[in-house]
């Protein structure tokens, strides 16, 4: 249909249709095209059905592909979104036909994504796809929203805090490597009234540095083959594809068993857990974690989260060390 008689793009054929579970919520998307749905599939296909309730909220979101010209300069990476609020939706902004829009009481989204953006896969991933879908399951189920990894094993997890540099993804990394279940290595979602803790476990973030301590060649040389990505602040990183390791992704929810804070300080001693007061556990959540603390779930999620032990680890001499340290919180 012409432009004139479809000004808003309404009668636009959907192509793809796929069905993915994020954090527990069942989506069914709809595509314009393969390429935009592949978008969809990199992100959240393949995980583990992760189930918060009896009956998985349902949620729609729709992906259109425009057609303007790149509004940014060439060679260079597209503007980070603008973020805003209105009218109970929320939306993320790069440009006039690069964005996200998501109606929580609806339970539905829309992503936009031009055929520049698409050659910036991570960016229109990671900043358009994942956040539309990740925001609308965690708004859509009251989710409590940290930044933070999260591994365990048994059922039961630890939840780990740390602001960038002290090394979540390296010590999620040897947890795997470990044996240990991975939930997620970056964003953390918690059921506050039941301490739940699901996640997307799609992908680590490794600087090559993080690897020099893998025991296991094979899995370094599998690791070393991922694409490298470049992070909003210069940093490069190997974005490694975790459903293709021989690695173990939690297959459910961990009931979270412990809070441990990372430090960059170093310790040489083998002992180097510090046990955390209900204040300086809650300081440090409010500190580390400002953008949940915001959130209408956050009181009741205070309420709980004292009454699980809380930690201080160090950077220690050797990940494992760590590794060995977590396990013995569990």
């Amino acid at each position: 249909m012409s432009e004139v008689g479809d000004p808003f793009g309404e009668h636009r054929r959907v192509r793809s249709h796929t069905r993915v579970n994020v954090l527990g919520g069942d989506f069914a998307v709809q595509a314009a095209d393969a390429e935009l749905e592949s978008l969809v599939v990199e992100a959240f296909g393949g995980l583990p059905r992760h189930k918060l309730e009896h009956a998985p909220p349902r949620f729609t979101v729709h992906v259109a592909r425009a057609e303007q010209e790149q509004s940014w300069p060439r060679r260079s990476a597209p503007p980070r979104p603008a973020l805003h609020a209105g009218a109970g939706l929320l939306c993320a902004t790069v440009d006039a036909g690069n964005f996200a829009i998501v109606d929580v009481a609806m339970s539905r989204a829309l992503v936009s994504i031009s055929t520049a953006m698409l050659r910036h896969r991570y960016h229109a991933r990671y900043e358009l796809v994942e956040l539309a879908f990740l925001t609308l399951a965690a708004r859509g189920q009251a989710l409590v929203a940290l930044h933070g990894a999260c591994v365990g094993s048994a059922g039961k997890g630890v939840l780990l805090v740390g602001a960038s540099g002290t090394g979540k993804s390296t010590l999620s990394l040897h947890a795997l490597a470990g044996g240990m279940q991975l939930v997620s290595e970056d964003s953390a979602f918690v059921a506050p009234d039941s301490l739940r803790v699901t996640g997307v476990a799609s992908y680590l973030h490794l600087g090559v540095e993080s690897l020099r301590f893998l025991p296991a060649k094979d899995l370094r040389n599998e690791i070393e083959r991922s694409p490298t990505i470049e992070r909003r602040s210069g940093a490069r990183k190997l974005e490694v594809d975790v459903r293709r390791l021989d690695a173990r992704i939690a297959p459910a929810p961990l009931r979270l068993a412990a809070t441990v804070f990372l430090s960059r300080r170093t310790t040489a001693g083998q002992s180097a857990l510090r046990e955390l007061g209900r204040r300086e556990l809650l300081a440090g959540l409010r500190r580390e974690q400002p953008y949940a603390a915001s959130q209408p779930g956050w009181r009741a999620f205070e309420r709980r989260i004292v009454d699980v032990p809380a930690y201080e680890l160090p950077r220690c001499r050797h990940p494992d060390l760590a590794v060995e340290m977590l396990r013995s919180v569990l």
